[in-house]
């Protein structure tokens, strides 16, 4: 039987934290303050109003309610339970119709592949073991032509140095043992993931995030965090 793209550890550690995430001074601080960035960033590659969106590994719903307000019909799915229910939760406080699961993405695709004009999964590629069978599972769950936005962390040394040793132990940013620096992705390596899902990669942008400031940014070095943007062939 086969097994499941899912790390037990990393459910647990995201469950075990559920409750912080609408905290904005909380663990998921750094997620608040990019989040404005990633949602304009889809927003301005696509029209969203009454598009059919999948917020793959959607956690507390925080990108999946930004799409929502951009007028989008949004689906989110995690693994990690306790998060779809603050989720669930926070989306019924506000009175946003987000429809919310607790299943990974090859379990949706088992009955709604090509149901999705475009898929979020941002921050989750290096948390799950096999990265390359949930971008091809995710681009299954697209419509033809549809959209995918990717993000996650490059793997070198400037990366360990400042997604884990700066974040999780100097600055305080991250709770410890967020991330394994043997799960990061090279641009090149997730491209290819891409392309041999019978997608094509439209653009790669970076993204900074300032320690200090705590003011975000995208540019074009991916040395550390980076976003794709492909299409479905």
């Amino acid at each position: 039987m086969r097994m499941a793209n899912v790390d037990k550890q990393e459910v647990k550690k995201f469950s075990d934290i559920a409750e912080e995430w609408w905290d904005e001074d909380g663990d998921f601080k750094p997620l608040h303050i990019i989040n404005p960035l990633r949602a304009n960033y889809i927003k301005d590659k696509i029209e969203l109003l009454d598009k059919d969106i999948l917020d793959v590994g959607c956690g507390g719903g925080l990108l999946s309610e930004a799409l929502y307000d951009f007028g989008a019909n949004v689906t989110g799915i995690d693994a990690a339970g306790p998060g779809i229910q603050v989720a669930k939760i926070h989306a019924k406080e506000n009175n946003k119709n987000i429809s919310y699961f607790e299943k990974t993405a090859e379990e949706l695709n088992k009955k709604n592949s090509e149901s999705f004009d475009i898929i979020t999964c941002l921050e989750v590629l290096e948390h799950v073991p096999d990265p390359k069978e949930l971008v091809n599972t995710c681009i299954n769950l697209l419509k033809p032509k549809g959209f995918l936005f990717l993000s996650t962390i490059n793997k070198n040394p400037r990366s360990w140095l400042t997604a884990i040793v700066g974040a999780e132990y100097i600055f305080n940013l991250l709770p410890k043992g967020t991330h394994e620096f043997n799960k990061f992705i090279k641009p090149s390596m997730l491209a290819s993931y891409i392309r041999s899902a019978n997608a094509e990669l439209l653009e790669t942008k970076g993204m900074f995030y300032n320690p200090v400031t705590h003011k975000a940014h995208l540019n074009n070095d991916l040395g550390v965090n980076y976003l794709m943007y492909a299409r479905k062939l």
